[in-house]
Formats: C-alpha cells, sequence, structure tokens
C-alpha cells in the first residue's frame, strides 16, 4: 500500500476553502504532476487482501489434521501387521477424504472472490481544471471528485459542494435510508464519522444529487479498508465439532494403543506365542479399533450440509463452519431491510384534537384513514388535510408505480419522505395534484443540526391570510420548540405548556412503542410582515423557522417481513430458549 497517511485535522470542522488549504489543493484539482508525486509517496487507492495459502497448503493441510495423521499411522499399522489390503484401504480413505474436503473449500472460495468487488473501477476527478475520467485506483488525497446520482464513491473524502446530495451507506452502517449531505462546517463534538454531514465514505454511493468533494484517505485508510482490515485478520478458531474429533481422536489413539499393549502380554504370557507373533497380532488390533469410516462419514455429511445451503443462497467457506452454524446459541441481526421490509408505513396520525390509524403497509397506495374504527376523508377534516398535504409538499421523494401487473411500488429518494406520500393519498390528498395546486418557491434542505426540513408554497386561496406558507417537518422536540401556535379542531390557539406537554407525551408514546415520529408544522408569510424577508432568495433557517403553527404528528414504522415470526420461532435452542437480539420489537 506504501507509506501511511497523515491523517488530515478535523476537516469536517473547517470550511471548503479551509479544507482545500489544509489538502494544499484547489477547487481546480491537483495537476497531473502533484497526483503522480503523492501516489508515488502514498500508494495507489486499493484495498489490500490477504495473503492466500497456496493451493499445495491447503491440500496438505487436510492431510495433517489429528484423525488424519491417526489414520495415516493406522494404515502403517496395518503394513507392518502383514495386512497390507488394510492399509491401502485405510490411506485411501484418507486420500479421497482429504482431496473431496479441498475440493469442496476451493470451490466455495471461488464463489466468495466474486463477492469481493465493491469499490468502483473508474472515477470523475478534476484535474488541471479539467473534468477526467480516471482508474479509482489512481486516486490520491487532496484530489477533488465530481459526484453525481449513482455515483460509487472510491475514497474517503469532504464534501465541498453539495446540491441535495444524498449518499446510501448502508455499506458501512447497514442502515439503507439515504444520508443528506453537505458542505457546510461540523462544530458538534457528538458525532461519529458516518453520522457528519460533510464526509462521504469509499464503498457508498451517491442515491440523489450532484456535488464536488476531496479526498481525505485512500485505500486502508479508509473506513471501508478498516473494515476490510478487521475482516482478513480474523484467527480461525476450531469449531465445536474439531474440538470434540480432536478429543475423541486421542481418546481413540489412547484405546486402541491400550488394546494392543494388553493383547500383546495376554498372547506373550498366556498363549505362549513368539514375540513377532505376539507384536502382529497386537498391531492388528491396534488397526481394528481405530474407526477408519468417521472421518469420511463426518466430512460427508458436512457437504451435504453445504449443499443444502448452496440451494438456499448462502455460501459456505468452510465445511466446519455448517458444524459452527448448529452450535449457534446468539444470532445477531441487522434490522432494516433484514428483518424488516425495507418500506416505512404511516400507521398513525395525531393532532391534538384527534388519533387516526391508517390500514395498508409498503409503498402501494392501498388502505384508508380511520377515525373510532371508520374511514374518513381529509375533504372534511381541516386539520388531517393540512397534515398529510404538508407532509407530502414537504418532500423530494418520489413513488414509482410497478412496470409490470403484480410487481411492487418503488421508491426514488429517501423511504421516510416516500411513505408521506402514501399516507396523503390514502386520506385522498393526491401529492402530485397537490404540488401543482401549491408550487414550490424555496427549499431550506434537512440538515442534522437543525432536525428538520422546510418547503415554502405559493397558495391560490389564503391560509391564515396569507397566499404563501412554510411547511416544516422533523424531530418533534424541534418542531415544538419552534411553534407559538396549535391548530385544533381547525383554529389556531396559543401554545400552552399543558399543550406542549400532550404533543410531547403523544410522541414519547409512540416512540417508546419503537416507532418513529415526524412533526409538521406551517407558518404563513404575509406580504408585507417586517419579520418576513422581501425576497425569496433571503430565506434562510433562521428567518422562516420560527412562530410556527403546530399541526400534527406522522407516526411510521419500517413493517417486519411477514417470515420473520416464523423464522424466529424455528430459531429455538436447549431448553426452548431463543436468544435472538434485535432493535425492533417483532409484533
Amino acid at each position: 500500500m506504501g507509506k501511511t497517511q497523515a491523517a488530515p485535522v478535523a476537516v469536517e470542522r473547517l470550511t471548503p476553502d479551509m479544507v482545500f488549504s489544509a489538502l494544499d489543493t484547489s477547487a481546480a484539482g491537483l495537476t497531473q504532476a502533484e497526483a503522480a508525486s503523492r501516489q508515488a509517496r502514498l500508494g495507489k487507492n486499493l484495498i489490500r487482501s490477504e495473503r492466500k495459502k497456496s493451493p499445495v497448503l491447503a491440500l496438505l493441510s487436510n492431510f495433517t489434521h489429528l484423525m488424519a495423521c491417526l489414520l495415516w499411522a493406522a494404515g502403517a499399522i496395518a503394513f507392518v501387521a502383514g495386512l497390507p489390503e488394510l492399509g491401502v484401504a485405510v490411506w485411501l480413505v484418507n486420500v479421497i477424504n482429504g482431496c473431496f474436503s479441498f475440493w469442496q473449500e476451493h470451490r466455495a472460495g471461488k464463489a466468495t472472490d466474486a463477492l469481493k468487488k465493491m469499490l468502483p473501477s473508474y472515477a470523475s476527478v478534476i484535474r488541471d481544471g479539467q473534468e477526467q475520467r480516471i482508474l479509482a485506483e489512481d486516486l490520491v488525497p487532496g484530489d477533488v471528485i465530481a459526484l453525481a446520482e449513482g455515483d460509487k464513491i472510491s475514497a474517503d473524502a469532504r464534501v465541498v459542494r453539495a446540491s441535495d446530495l444524498q449518499v446510501n451507506q448502508s455499506t458501512l452502517t447497514g442502515e439503507s435510508n439515504p444520508v443528506r449531505k453537505t458542505a457546510d462546517a461540523v462544530l458538534e463534538d457528538d458525532l461519529t464519522q458516518a453520522e457528519t454531514p460533510n464526509l462521504i465514505f469509499a464503498g457508498t454511493s451517491v442515491s440523489e444529487g450532484t456535488g464536488r468533494a476531496v479526498v481525505t484517505r485512500i485505500g486502508m485508510d479508509t473506513e471501508f479498508g478498516k473494515i476490510a482490515h478487521l475482516t482478513q485478520n480474523m484467527e480461525e478458531a476450531p469449531s465445536p465439532l474439531q474440538l470434540q474429533l480432536n478429543r475423541t481422536t486421542k481418546q481413540i489413539t489412547v484405546f486402541a494403543a491400550c488394546m494392543g499393549v494388553g493383547f500383546f502380554l495376554l498372547d506373550a504370557l498366556f498363549v505362549k506365542s513368539d514375540f513377532a507373533a505376539a507384536f502382529i497380532f497386537s498391531l492388528g488390533m491396534v488397526v481394528a479399533f481405530i474407526p477408519e469410516g468417521l472421518l469420511p462419514t463426518v466430512t460427508l455429511s458436512l457437504a451435504m450440509a453445504v449443499q443444502r445451503m448452496s440451494k438456499r443462497n448462502a455460501l459456505v467457506k468452510k465445511l466446519n463452519s455448517v458444524e459452527t452454524l448448529g452450535s449457534t446459541s446468539v444470532i445477531c441481526t441487522d434490522k432494516t431491510g433484514t428483518l424488516t421490509q425495507n418500506e416505512m408505513t404511516v400507521n398513525h396520525l395525531w393532532t391534538v384534537g384527534h388519533e387516526y390509524e391508517l390500514t395498508g403497509v409498503g409503498y402501494a397506495p392501498e388502505g384508508e384513514v380511520r377515525l373510532d374504527g371508520r374511514a374518513v376523508d381529509a375533504s372534511c377534516d381541516d386539520d388531517l388535510r393540512l397534515l398529510v398535504a404538508g407532509g407530502a409538499l414537504c418532500s423530494n421523494a418520489r413513488l414509482l408505480p410497478p412496470e409490470e401487473e403484480g410487481g411492487r411500488y418503488t421508491v426514488l429518494g429517501d423511504p421516510t419522505e416516500a411513505c408521506l406520500l402514501v399516507a396523503a393519498q390514502k386520506a385522498g390528498v393526491e401529492p402530485s395534484e397537490q404540488e401543482r395546486a401549491w408550487p414550490r418557491v424555496r427549499e431550506l434542505p434537512f440538515e442534522s443540526r437543525r432536525k428538520r426540513m422546510t418547503t415554502v408554497h405559493q397558495l391560490p386561496e389564503p391560509l391564515d391570510g396569507a397566499k404563501r406558507v412554510a411547511f416544516v417537518k422533523g424531530a418533534p422536540g424541534e418542531i415544538v420548540r419552534l411553534c407559538a401556535r396549535v391548530r385544533v379542531d381547525g383554529d389556531p390557539r396559543a401554545m400552552t405548556e399543558e399543550l406542549a406537554e400532550k404533543i410531547m407525551a403523544a410522541n414519547d408514546a409512540y416512540a417508546s412503542d419503537g416507532l418513529r415520529v415526524l412533526a409538521v408544522a406551517y407558518r404563513p408569510l404575509p406580504v408585507g410582515d417586517p419579520s418576513v424577508p422581501r425576497s425569496v432568495s433571503d430565506y434562510t433557517p433562521d428567518a422562516i423557522e420560527r412562530d410556527l403553527t403546530f399541526v400534527g404528528l406522522e407516526v411510521m414504522q419500517d413493517p417486519p417481513r411477514p417470515e420473520v415470526a416464523e423464522a424466529v420461532e424455528q430459531c429455538r435452542f436447549p431448553r426452548g430458549k431463543c436468544h435472538c437480539r434485535s432493535s425492533m420489537s417483532l409484533r
């Protein structure tokens, strides 16, 4: 890999201009000469592979473990005892078993090698002021990379320009929800690398938007490289079956040797055979007490299990790993997309006056909104209409209908925002029609620091005396803190401490059930109001996100897969205990 890179000093805390200076580069990128110099010093942007055991050593290892050595010894003893046919048979069992084990593991290793190609081959980079496409392995710290929707990211980098940039970081975090990225400096101290909104990482991909970033780390020094290093340096521990076979082999060896000595003494002392005959007889008894069929029986049963796993699309690299799976006592599993369907679904809507239940699961707009067990429509409930319309308008996601009959709806953008569109449709509000009726004139993107997003819309009819309104959605605690009023049965009322406590109590109750909660609020922006900037370009979070009117809460969950309950039920261990740990409660 080359020399270890010097870690940039907290680049996430610097402004974009300061980042260029800290990494000794510029917005025009590096020159070709400087890039070549840095590559000569730091090496290529490659993930090192572990040194593989040579095929010859891998083959020999199947003939040198304890049980195999016992069989070699048994065959030799058979030859000495004048039983060449038995000796040949024992050795052939050993050879066939070793070759079969080697072939099974070699074939599985070839299949798993194909899964390692996760980094892209090419990257778009700015060099000498021009955008060009280069091999990803030629990236160096200080390179300015251009990002576009669908691109795979080839190195760790600091974002210096972002336009609605969202990145899928599931390879690092396991969470498939896109993460919005920003070019602003981040001064918070309690964020992990993956949570820092101006850092991007090798092995992830751009799900939406465009941007530019300056490479900070390459190769094995990236977060992806650190994971690769951990996986490649894990020590192989013997499986429970290997430990048991080793114990059994030692016991058999001691028992066979004792029986051989015992029969030799009996033959020599009581039968009075000559020494040579007694010795040959005792050797034959030693061979007879060695179970030659044990090793091939175990190997064949493991191989059959590997074949069954492969038919279920599971690759097992080592035969003994199958037995290790059988002795599992704790299952640590990812939740999103594994136990769940990765389809966020709004199942409750809450206003100060009412709590609504939504039927239907997933992104298909199939279901209805119910109040006290009866279906309701947003056209008859102003608060409900404003809640679902505000959530849908303050969103950048898009729902795509199935391409073929019986297919599933898919999402472009954040799944959390997509489910707000579905909730609006179930309530009788069509998001596309609402967007045409209330066109967006300004967006203040979501930021982890603010924990909210705002969109400003032009209305055909006044709402609370204004034809322009800002919809805000985000963390309930942050939204309530900014609200001066709350809608109750269609009328804005002053926000009191009692009402604020009621809203937060509802939020806490939903959160305690493992549900995700978003609050929706709005602010009328009347023309001539001195607190409202005259120009749309002057709309900033500080100017717009205050004096809000609270509307309600949208409560959602990622529903579990239908087969999960049965799968958990099957994961039962001795004494009926199931030690399945997950951050999601199965309902």
